[in-house]
């Protein structure tokens, strides 16, 4: 029962496999993955790295109103946790990332953890903005269009309450202590209060419509590289669709993979980008091959890197361990003893 959600996502894993992999021509799959032109795989995976970075730089101005930290500094922390994301269940990476950032920099957990939930509801909403740009000339299954109107309201409801929260601050400070203050014993009082300071300075980037802006563009920025390496890769394959059926794969998947699955969103990736690809006239084994390999793609080179760069700065399995039980864990403690002095006054 303590790893309850690592056998959710492996059954939701296996169910999505199933309906990817049903009626698969085994041996128009294999004859697909062996004629294959890999080459183009490497213009991809150069453009994909390229995407990191600017994931890089979108990181650092969210977190400037936290601390200033170099681009140098921040790139292989990103790509640690994008590799923590691969290896570990439910998006474990996304804390491991703020414990490495805590460790190298000293900034809390609680801070930077914000500015990575404003980075997936950003990307939300980009994955969103894709599907409505594209309806027009690439219709979405009908399997998929509730699941897209669910994401919707989520995101938006989800936006609309963290810049609330962002533009008031003291409001909430007041209503939140109110709560802590009647049910919170004494002794944690102090640490949840600082807890949840810390969590308003991380959400400032909503506070000037500026920031959002730049934000959101950067986000759509970073989405159209993925799609371009999506269409690289189909370039090692014979079939050809548009980029804006592309775009609309980009969006399904990546939204798709938000529903816990086993690490590497095995299934959920695949099962929704082969259906896309059908459903506009790809024959199913070339569109089950191309998926897998561009899965591969996605997954394999951040992977390695990250894992090079957990070596070179002395990180260890147990440190990935801690970051994940901090995902299923109350973070207050784990802030009781960051230093403070990285971080400015709540506003």
């Amino acid at each position: 029962m303590r790893h309850w959600k690592l056998w959710l996502g492996l059954i939701i894993s296996l169910i999505f496999l199933a309906v990817a992999l049903y009626g698969l021509d085994l041996a128009h799959f294999w004859e697909a993955l062996r004629e294959a032109n890999y080459w183009w795989l490497i213009p991809g995976v150069v453009v994909y790295f390229i995407t990191v970075w600017i994931r890089t730089w979108r990181w650092q101005s969210m977190l400037n109103h936290i601390a200033s930290v170099p681009l140098r500094t921040l790139f292989p922390i990103v790509v640690i946790g994008y590799m923590g994301n691969n290896v570990y269940p439910v998006r474990a990476g996304e804390v491991l990332r703020s414990y490495v950032l805590r460790r190298n920099c000293g900034i809390a957990m609680s801070a930077s953890l914000a500015t990575v939930v404003l980075e997936r509801l950003f990307d939300g909403l980009v994955m969103l903005l894709f599907v409505a740009v594209t309806l027009p000339f690439a219709p979405l299954p009908p399997m998929f269009r509730s699941l897209v109107i669910g994401f919707s309201g989520i995101f938006l409801v989800a936006l609309i309450g963290f810049i609330w929260l962002a533009a008031r601050p003291q409001r909430m400070s007041r209503f939140y202590t109110m709560l802590v203050d009647r049910f919170a014993p004494d002794r944690l009082r102090p640490h949840i209060h600082g807890l949840f300071d810390r969590f308003i300075i991380g959400l400032q980037s909503l506070r000037s419509p500026r920031e959002m802006i730049v934000i959101l563009l950067t986000s759509t920025l970073i989405w159209l590289g993925e799609t371009l390496k999506y269409w690289f890769v189909m370039h090692a394959f014979p079939f050809e669709v548009s980029f804006l059926v592309l775009m609309l794969m980009t969006a399904v998947v990546n939204l798709f993979t938000t529903i816990p699955s086993t690490p590497g969103y095995v299934g959920t990736f695949d099962a929704p980008g082969i259906a896309i690809l059908t459903q506009f006239g790809v024959v199913h084994a070339v569109a089950a091959g191309y998926t897998l390999v561009l899965h591969v793609a996605l997954w394999l080179p951040v992977t390695l890197l990250g894992a090079w760069y957990m070596l070179r700065q002395s990180l260890t399995w147990r440190d990935m361990d801690r970051a994940a039980e901090l995902r299923a864990s109350d973070t207050v403690e784990s802030d009781i003893a960051e230093p403070a002095n990285s971080q400015k006054v709540l506003p």
